[in-house]
């Protein structure tokens, strides 16, 4: 073996010892929080966990879906699952791993269909075609996010004036309503504030959904 072979061996192997040193620094942070917070913890992939959310189109992508890290349980009344998500696209010498983290949180009432997420060059050259995003009387908010919903009056009965105003102080995220659920992500792995970050960002718009939609929503159940 030449001494370029070894030495690519060599960086592989110290690279490979690399990753798994952060990803078991990781997994002890990881629980070592969810035992503070009095959540159960997993680091095994799940590989069906997509199945039990089909609403969400960020656990869909790719092949080979798995989500690993999970911390779950209670926390300040509604069910909490905080998790590190991985899959798969392409094949072959075409094939890259994607990585994430994502909270999930249940509401007290039944929700609808809702996506927020940070508004970006693209979305104005779409928008110029006629994309949908719906708008709000905030400039400001309009131009810092997209919002898109097939029931335009529900975006604005959950994203009033207090609302806005909280999104507009809080780092940013892409959260998607499902029908009783909301999921908050980025398209990288969180760190330990950037968790807790997401949690305060679903948490402060369910605790902000006015008294007549949680009237018009439990009325519903």
């Amino acid at each position: 073996m030449s001494g370029v072979t070894w030495l690519f061996v060599i960086g592989m192997g110290a690279m490979l010892g690399l990753a798994l040193l952060f990803a078991g620094r990781r997994r002890k942070e990881i629980e070592a929080w969810a035992e503070r917070e009095g959540l159960a913890f997993s680091h095994r992939a799940d590989r069906a966990f997509d199945r039990q959310y089909p609403e969400f189109r960020c656990l869909h992508l790719g092949h080979s879906r798995a989500a690993y890290n999970i911390a779950s349980g209670m926390r300040n009344g509604r069910k909490l699952t905080a998790f590190d998500y991985r899959y798969v696209t392409g094949h072959g010498k075409n094939r890259s791993t994607h990585s994430f983290s994502a909270v999930i949180i249940e509401s007290r009432v039944p929700l609808h269909p809702l996506t927020i997420r940070p508004e970006n060059a693209f979305d104005k050259v779409t928008a110029f075609f006629g994309a949908e995003d719906i708008n709000f009387e905030s400039t400001e908010f309009s131009g810092a996010f997209h919002v898109s919903s097939p029931e335009k009056k529900w975006s604005y009965d959950v994203l009033h004036q207090r609302t806005m105003e909280f999104l507009l102080g809080k780092p940013r995220f892409n959260l998607q309503f499902g029908t009783q659920q909301v999921i908050c992500w980025r398209n990288r792995r969180f760190g330990m504030q950037a968790r807790e970050d997401a949690i305060d960002v679903v948490e402060g718009i369910l605790d902000r959904l006015p008294e007549y939609v949680l009237r018009q929503q439990k009325g519903a159940i």
